[in-house]
C-alpha cells in the first residue's frame, strides 16, 4: 500500500484539503494515510476528522496516527511537511520583538527578521527529519510546504544525507490565474514561463498564440488606478516582469516600503496582517473540533493541492507541469548552483523533473541573489550554530537594513535569540 505521511497534521484545514483530494483518487483504497503532530490534542482532532471523512466517502483508506515521528515515517512513500515550529507563540515573538525596535513586517515567514528566525528554529528539525528519512524511508519523496521555502529544502539536501526533497507553493499558480483574469484570456490558453526564487519568482513569458500579453496587462493597469497602488505593480514597472508574490508579502523582502509611512499608505500595505490570519486559523481549528465532536463532520471539497497532484502524477503516470522548489544545479544559470530555486517541473511516473531555464534577466537575477544571500547566511548560522552569521543575515536583509543601524541589528538579533530560547 502507498504510505503517505502528513507532518504537522494538526493544521486541520490543510489536512482536510489534502484528504479531500487524496481520498477521491483512484488509488485511495490501497493507501495508508499517516498523521503526525507533536501536539497530541491536535493530532486527535485531525485523526477524528480523517476517519470521519473516510467513512463518509466509503473508501478503504487506512488511517494511522503517531506522535512519534520515526514511527510515522517508517516505510513512507511520501512525506508532506507543513510543520510550524513553535506555533503561534513563536510567531508572536517574530512580530512583537522586532516591532519594539521599529521593524515592520506583514507575514514574517520567508525573509526579514521573522523569516530568519522561523528558519533558525525550523532548520534543525528538518535536518533531523532528513536524517531519519535517510534511515527509515530512503526512497520516499519529501514534499515541503513550510516556509521559508528557499531555505528549508536546501537545509535538508545540504544538511542531511536525504536528497529527495521538493518544495511547493501556491504563489505561481495563483499569479498565473490572476494575470489571466486581468487580460481576459483563459489561463489554460496562455504560455507562461515563470522562474526565480520562491516568493520572488517572475513571469518571464506571458503569451497567447504568439502574442505578448504584457501590453494587455499594461492597459489593464492603466484602466484601474487601484492596481498601481500595489507593491506587485510597482515591482513590475520597476523590473519589467510581473512578480509572483502578493503585495503585502513582497513588501517585506525589499528595502523601499515598510520603513516609510508614505509608502505603506500609498501601497496599502497591511502591517502585521499575518497575526490576524493566525488568529482566524485558531478559530477555524476550534470550529472543526466542535463540529467533529457534535457528529457534524467537515466539508469535503477537492482543492487540487500541489502535493496531491504530485502524488497522483507519480502514482498514475498522468503528466503534469507544476512549479516546484529544487536544488538549482544549473537550472537557472546566473544563480548559485546550491541555491533552492523555483522552476517549472514535469511530474509523471519518473518523479519530479525540473526544467532548465537558463539565465534570468540580469536585474531579476541580481534581486534574487540579494534574497538568496540572506538565506545562505541563515543556513550557515543554523547548520554551524554560529551567532555571527545570524547577525550577518539580518544585516544583509533588505527591510531590516533599511530600518536599523548595525548596532541596532545586533541588539535585535540578540533579543530574538533570547526570546526564542535558541542556543548559539
Amino acid at each position: 500500500m502507498t504510505r503517505i505521511v502528513f507532518m504537522g497534521a494538526g493544521s486541520v484545514e490543510f489536512t482536510k484539503n489534502l484528504l479531500s483530494d487524496l481520498l477521491a483518487m483512484e488509488f485511495a483504497d490501497s493507501t495508508t494515510i499517516v498523521l503526525h503532530d507533536i501536539d497530541a490534542e491536535r493530532l486527535e482532532t485531525a485523526t477524528a476528522m480523517a476517519r470521519w471523512m473516510v467513512a463518509k466517502l466509503g473508501v478503504g483508506t487506512a488511517i494511522e496516527a503517531h506522535v512519534d515521528r520515526r514511527a510515522a515515517i517508517d516505510g513512507a512513500d511520501y512525506v508532506i511537511n507543513e510543520i510550524a515550529v513553535g506555533g503561534y507563540a513563536a510567531t508572536r515573538i517574530d512580530f512583537d520583538v522586532p516591532a519594539r525596535f521599529g521593524v515592520r513586517q506583514t507575514i514574517a515567514d520567508t525573509l526579514g527578521i521573522g523569516g530568519i528566525f522561523r528558519a533558525l528554529r525550523t532548520i534543525p528539525v528538518m535536518v533531523s527529519l532528513g536524517e531519519d528519512l535517510a534511515e527509515l524511508a530512503p526512497s520516499s519523496l519529501l514534499i515541503n510546504y513550510t516556509n521559508p521555502m528557499s531555505m528549508i529544502p536546501r537545509a535538508v539536501y545540504e544538511g542531511s544525507p536525504f536528497k529527495r526533497v521538493v518544495g511547493v507553493c501556491h504563489s505561481v499558480r495563483d499569479t498565473q490565474a490572476r494575470l489571466a483574469a486581468l487580460v481576459g484570456v483563459p489561463v489554460d490558453e496562455i504560455a507562461f514561463q515563470t522562474a526565480g526564487v520562491n516568493h520572488q519568482a517572475f513571469v518571464l513569458r506571458f503569451e497567447h498564440r504568439g502574442e505578448n500579453l504584457y501590453p494587455r496587462l499594461d492597459a489593464a493597469i492603466a484602466a484601474d488606478p487601484s492596481l498601481e497602488r500595489t507593491v506587485r505593480v510597482a515591482m513590475y514597472q520597476a523590473f519589467g516582469h510581473f512578480p509572483t508574490e502578493s503585495s503585502e508579502h513582497g513588501s517585506e523582502y525589499l528595502p523601499w516600503f515598510l520603513h516609510r509611512d508614505d509608502q505603506i499608505a500609498q501601497h496599502r500595505i497591511p502591517v502585521g496582517v499575518y497575526l490576524e490570519w493566525c488568529e482566524e486559523n485558531l478559530d477555524t481549528y476550534a470550529e472543526a473540533k466542535r463540529a467533529l465532536a457534535a457528529g457534524e463532520g467537515v466539508e469535503i471539497e477537492a482543492t487540487s493541492e500541489l502535493a496531491s497532484e504530485i502524488i497522483h502524477s507519480i502514482e498514475t503516470g498522468m503528466p503534469r507541469v507544476l512549479h516546484a522548489n529544487v536544488r538549482n544545479g544549473g537550472l537557472i544559470t546566473n544563480l548559485p548552483d546550491d541555491a533552492c530555486v523555483e522552476v517549472p517541473c514535469l511530474v509523471d511516473r519518473a518523479g519530479v523533473q525540473p526544467t532548465r531555464v537558463g539565465d534570468l534577466p540580469p536585474q531579476l537575477a541580481a534581486l534574487n541573489r540579494t534574497f538568496l544571500n540572506v538565506g545562505e547566511l541563515t543556513l550557515r548560522a543554523a547548520l554551524e550554530r554560529r551567532r555571527e552569521h545570524a547577525y550577518h543575515a539580518a544585516m544583509l536583509d533588505p527591510n531590516t537594513a533599511a530600518t536599523l543601524s548595525l548596532s541596532e541589528i545586533r541588539s535585535l538579533v540578540d533579543a530574538m535569540i533570547e526570546a526564542h530560547g535558541l542556543e548559539f
